[in-house]
């Protein structure tokens, strides 16, 4: 009984934030030789956006929701990416309504809250889908394929290279203002 507390309270709370990812043949094959830069995406408002675009530089990509108990975390990526920006980091979040519909609404609703609540002057791409599955974002097949991790609840970070390459992934519990963070984004910014 203890333990299904125990796991209740983990799934509730975010306690558990990274799965694994599928790698089976067939993904580690079809991603062998990509990088980040061959995925087209979207914004939040629905335009298209070619991540190639953003080849040299360095990048934080984060599933984000807006009623999530990590939400607070908005305003240390918005003072990290302040922070290195200028350096050559750019921060893509993308929202997801993957972890207990914690981010039900529209485009409209999240560019007004971002903007409004948490001040967001990073890019906020359009809604996805990060779990496994029919459905799933190809950035984050690609991402999970590649490191062999998922989010396992919202603000889970991939940190990825100048040369669209993953470098690290961060469960939501790293938070964004993390020394150790910081110092990775340093070191790949070096690169």
């Amino acid at each position: 009984l203890m333990l299904g507390a125990v796991s209740g309270i983990a799934a509730l709370t975010g306690f558990a934030c990274a799965q694994s990812a599928p790698q089976t043949p067939e993904l580690l094959q079809k991603w062998k030789d990509k990088s980040m830069h061959t995925i087209q995406t979207r914004t939040l408002e629905g335009q298209p956006m070619n991540l190639g675009d953003l080849q040299g530089k360095v990048v934080l990509v984060v599933n984000v929701a807006s009623r999530c108990g990590f939400t607070p975390q908005y305003t240390d990526l918005e003072a990290l990416y302040q922070r290195f920006k200028d350096k050559g980091l750019v921060i893509l979040a993308f929202p997801c309504n993957d972890f207990g519909g914690q981010e039900p609404g529209s485009a409209k609703d999240i560019r007004e809250f971002c903007s409004t609540t948490y001040k967001v002057t990073f890019p906020v791409m359009e809604k996805v889908q990060v779990k496994a599955g029919a459905g799933q974002s190809e950035l984050f097949e690609y991402l999970g394929t590649r490191t062999g991790k998922l989010p396992g609840w919202n603000f889970s970070k991939y940190l990825v290279g100048k040369d669209g390459q993953p470098v690290a992934f961060y469960p939501s519990s790293v938070k964004p203002g993390d020394a150790a963070l910081a110092q990775a984004i340093e070191q790949a910014l070096a690169k």
